[in-house]
């Protein structure tokens, strides 16, 4: 019985000393990895609205569910860089935009010291014809006090969303206004 569990104890020891001289040879990250090809030559994309968490609207931010696909189909359109299609088999691309709450829509019952993740957009990017994910995007939105604070970073999130996807596919940044 002492020698199964030196035996057992060996190879444990052996599978981590293994283990950790394939770790210390993992390359250092240097750069991105490479930008699929569809996402860079895309000139039609079709948004599509995943909805958002419940309890985030009216309180606290204003509006209904179809804000953050509002906002957002709208900022697109603002920025003129892409055909946007009524229909996904028109599209080269389709992103897919919801809004999430991890952990609930409310910041009172955090315990002292406890960081619960915050309200988030999440744009997932799909080849039209593969199916395939090809990217995903998350952006947090920054904790606030009071409706009006709420909706402003709402908004600031939602540009930074834009803006993340936009160097995503190598057009110019749209400014902020």
């Amino acid at each position: 019985m002492k020698r199964r569990g030196f035996t057992f104890c060996s190879l444990l020891c052996a599978a981590l000393l293994t283990a950790a001289a394939a770790t210390a040879q993992l390359p250092a990250y240097t750069q991105a990895g490479p930008i699929p090809q569809a996402i860079l030559s895309a000139k039609t994309i079709f948004v599509s609205n995943a909805g958002s968490d419940s309890g985030l609207f009216p309180s606290p931010f204003s509006g209904d569910a179809n804000r953050t696909y509002t906002q957002f189909y709208t900022a697109l359109k603002v920025a003129n860089q892409f055909a946007l299609a009524t229909d996904p088999s028109d599209a080269d691309l389709v992103l897919e935009l919801q809004l999430i709450a991890p952990n609930g829509p409310t910041e009172g019952s955090k315990a002292k010291g406890a960081s619960d993740p915050l309200p988030m957009f999440r744009l997932t990017i799909y080849d039209r014809k593969t199916h395939y994910i090809l990217w995903t995007i998350t952006q947090s939105i920054d904790p606030a006090v009071g409706q009006k604070n709420h909706d402003h970073t709402f908004d600031a999130a939602i540009q930074v969303l834009l803006e993340k996807f936009q160097q995503l596919t190598g057009k110019p940044v749209t400014p902020s206004h």
